[in-house]
């Protein structure tokens, strides 16, 4: 897996950009929020990637901010919004605007994304506002030395998802250690009190 792209910014568009590292032009779909965040052509550049792999086709989807791309993950996570659809949610509203929204569930402004009839923010809403609202909470105390914007239940979650645990099975295990040891526990004993 590509976990980011640095190298020199060839070439950026609304849509996609291409960032050449070592001689090696890798193009990346991007959302607008990221390309708001592009330096100008030329200019040194870091994105956090996605690499998505579909039968006719590699992806590599880029990020200015770890947290577009855990949001990203989220989007594409619910039934019937893949990768094209979560892309145009973050083009069309910020992420804290997303999360909040969800959080809240603002059916109106997750409806008002084009693309996203009344079923699927329904959807949207159900299956990740515990998560919006729990990543909120716990995101206040998040550890300093975490990548920006991520929560230490967010960090512990995707280090957990990588070793192979059901995402399921993560969420309720790190949510009943924050439970039980209260929220100034850090990402490292998350992980260790959820692989026991």
């Amino acid at each position: 897996m590509i976990a980011y792209v640095n190298g020199t910014l060839a070439y950026k568009d609304p849509a996609y950009a291409i960032i050449d590292v070592n001689g090696v032009g890798y193009e990346l779909r991007i959302s607008l929020q990221t390309y708001a965040a592009l330096p100008e052509i030329g200019g040194r550049c870091k994105l956090v990637t996605y690499l998505n792999i579909r039968e006719d086709a590699h992806v590599l989807f880029g990020f200015s901010a770890e947290r577009e791309k855990y949001l990203f993950l989220d989007l594409v996570g619910v039934s019937g919004i893949g990768p094209a659809t979560a892309l145009v949610m973050l083009s069309s509203l910020s992420h804290e605007e997303i999360t909040r929204g969800i959080a809240e569930e603002d059916l109106r402004l997750i409806q008002s994304i084009k693309g996203i009839g009344l079923k699927t923010a329904q959807r949207v809403i159900l299956e990740l506002k515990d998560k919006m609202r729990k990543d909120t909470l716990v995101g206040a105390t998040a550890d300093p030395g975490s990548g920006p914007g991520m929560s230490v239940r967010g960090e512990a979650l995707a280090a957990l998802v990588t070793l192979g645990i059901p995402k399921a099975t993560a969420e309720k295990s790190i949510d009943s250690i924050i439970k039980k040891e209260g929220s100034a526990i850090t990402v490292e004993q998350l992980i260790k009190l959820a692989l026991r």
